[in-house]
């Protein structure tokens, strides 16, 4: 992902810094435990295709 969309991208819900997770394909958001996908290099920031991030994933987001 470029590095500079990851700068300007913010989540859609709260507008907190998303990480991305390369081996994934997925955008994270800590503050509401969110991944969002990336298809063929485009981030899809809706809400529905989002998945809650583990209690696992979380942990180490924090870390």
């Amino acid at each position: 992902m470029d590095k500079k969309l990851l700068d300007i991208l913010a989540c859609p819900l709260c507008k907190s810094p998303l990480i991305y997770k390369a081996e994934q394909q997925e955008l994270l958001c800590k503050a509401d435990g969110l991944a969002f996908p990336v298809h063929d290099g485009i981030p899809v920031m809706l809400q529905d295709e989002s998945r809650t991030l583990s209690e696992d994933e979380m942990d180490a987001l924090h870390q």
